[in-house]
């Protein structure tokens, strides 16, 4: 190729097939070597008159391979004249728009057009159908606020890890399962026991680990733990953690045209003693996975609560692992991978296995895509931006928290194999990956299509900016609902999840030495940083990043 290939199609030009946009593609490889490949067909051959983004001296060829069939594609860059002198309507038409001949490329190798479509297919267009100007109010109902109001009262300080805020960055608080052994996680130090309601170091994880980064963004260093459901006996648990880009070789990578900002490193540690109050022993790197940013990495780890010993979820670990902001690098194609990548996924690994790709975890057979060519057998279901919190009720029921892009906030029910949305559904709204990400559009009537799984609770951002769940509470004025909040500005609400329609989402607040306030106000900073904890007697906590303080949630 040595001039562009610049007659391939226009906006005008999806009349002929856009009503089909979803039946045209199945075929190309979403490989990273054959798509960097075709980048640099693209670039080489290409560019100089088309864009991905804009029409330029030929049309802007983003969207192509989603409405218009592979092998008509080919053959048009093969011969163009050929196509147009048969009259075939498509080319007609391109020649009536630009009045002009494409050179032919008869000599063009089968791989590198599969590679060029390969690349051209990571581009895509909103269908024609949509309205040209995204809502600017997508839910116009606001959130009632109940007038519940429940007393808090500090239980514990965490020590300073820094001298500007956020001073603490805990995450999670869990106890050992079987005992009333509670843990609590800072981002840049490690893990501590709270004894008596004060932090002792138990792993020291930034010394343990010195590769290790907790900057830039809130979301970098040990983002979470959990301990192995047997642990009291194999003294097996589990961590997460940043590190650079490059450190090591990744285990799940991409092509290497997008940068490799930081590195996410699943740890499994081994207690020599399980009861001693500071950490000693081994460990070993089960998965590193490389992203773009510091943002939507693996940030929950946990395992069923519910399962015992020979259900199908029992010593199973559930990792939540979001995209890393590859959509926000325009490669939404890793992201949206339907199975075929880790990102933008719940997975499900047996820690203690080793049929995995390194050999280091195992893939449960029973996950929806074990064994499958061309899936990743760890996805447990997929379509997420940010999984950053998954629980499960006491009926067995699984859910997960998903943090939006610029719009929507999510609440799903998670059930195995399915498809939850990101990055073309933000809430029960269309995103478009390849646009512009503050902008999100209503549903088309072929919707089901798509085959996406909306949330059970969605809430725009005139409510909440980033959402974070908390627990079902057992006792008190919101026995049975689900408490959950903003983790920016600590704004709380509950819901019924079993009485939805009726019910409806509704907020709540706390007091203070006696004294109702927001917790805003409480934690004194610019945001909260709010997160929820539960100890083995079943009282809830809530935790603020912004002063490392741990508030005790009145149970009466």
């Amino acid at each position: 190729m040595k001039k562009s290939i610049y007659l391939f199609f226009t906006a005008s030009f999806l009349i002929f097939s856009c009503s089909q946009k979803s039946e045209f593609g199945g075929e190309i490889s979403t490989d990273s070597e054959q798509i960097k490949a075709g980048k640099v067909l693209f670039e080489n051959n290409c560019s100089t008159c088309h864009s991905l983004e804009q029409n330029g001296i030929g049309p802007n060829l983003s969207g192509l391979t989603h409405s218009v069939e592979s092998s008509w594609i080919k053959n048009f860059i093969k011969n163009p004249s050929a196509v147009i002198e048969a009259n075939d309507p498509r080319a007609v038409k391109l020649f009536e728009l630009y009045k002009t001949y494409m050179p032919p490329f008869p000599g063009i190798e089968e791989k590198d057009l599969d590679a060029l479509l390969a690349y051209l297919h990571t581009y895509e267009t909103l269908p024609d159908s949509l309205p040209q100007i995204g809502l600017e109010n997508p839910i116009p109902d606001s959130v009632p606020d109940s007038g519940i109001r429940i007393e808090l009262e500090l239980y514990s300080q965490l020590p300073a890890s820094d001298t500007a805020f956020p001073l603490a960055k805990m995450t999670k608080m869990e106890a050992i399962p079987g005992t009333e052994r509670l843990f609590i996680n800072d981002q840049r130090v490690g893990l501590y026991e709270l004894i008596d309601s004060k932090p002792n170091v138990y792993l020291p994880i930034s010394e343990l680990k010195p590769n290790m980064v907790s900057k830039p963004g809130w979301a970098t260093g040990m983002a979470s733990f959990t301990f192995h459901p047997e642990f009291t006996k194999n003294g097996l648990f589990y961590t997460a953690h940043t590190e650079p880009g490059g450190t090591q070789q990744a285990d799940y990578g991409y092509s290497d045209t997008i940068r490799v900002f930081m590195q996410w490193i699943l740890t499994e540690w081994k207690a020599d003693n399980p009861s001693a109050k500071v950490f000693n022993g081994s460990s070993r790197e089960l998965v590193r996975i490389d992203i773009p940013s510091q943002a939507h990495g693996m940030q929950e780890l946990t395992f069923n609560p519910n399962a015992k010993s020979g259900d199908e979820d029992y010593g199973l670990l559930f990792i939540g692992f979001g995209d890393g902001g590859l959509t926000e690098k325009r490669a939404a194609h890793l992201s949206n991978s339907k199975g075929s990548k880790i990102y933008s996924s719940i997975l499900r690994i047996d820690p203690i296995g080793n049929n995995s790709i390194n050999g280091k975890y195992g893939i449960p057979t029973s996950n929806p895509f074990a064994g499958k060519e061309g899936k990743a057998g760890e996805v447990y279901a997929y379509g997420f931006r940010n999984p950053n919190r998954i629980f499960w009720d006491t009926k067995g029921n699984m859910f997960a928290t998903d943090i939006g892009q610029h719009s929507i906030e999510e609440l799903n029910k998670i059930e195995k194999g399915k498809f939850y949305g990101w990055p073309i559904r933000e809430g029960r709204f269309i995103i478009n990956p390849y646009g512009k990400f503050r902008e999100i559009f209503p549903l088309q009537e072929d919707d089901e299509k798509f085959g996406v799984t909306y949330p059970i609770i969605q809430l725009d951002h005139d409510e909440l900016a980033a959402i974070f769940a908390g627990y079902i509470m057992p006792s008190g004025p919101l026995q049975g609902k689900l408490i959950f909040g903003d983790i920016l500005s600590g704004r709380l609400f509950f819901a019924d999840l079993y009485d939805l329609e009726k019910s409806g989402v509704e907020s709540w607040g706390v007091i203070f030495e006696g004294k109702e306030i927001s917790l805003l106000e409480l934690c004194g900073g610019e945001r909260v940083d709010l997160k929820f904890g539960k100890d083995a007697s079943g009282q809830i906590y809530i935790m603020s990043k912004t002063e490392g303080k741990i508030f005790k949630l009145s149970m009466n």
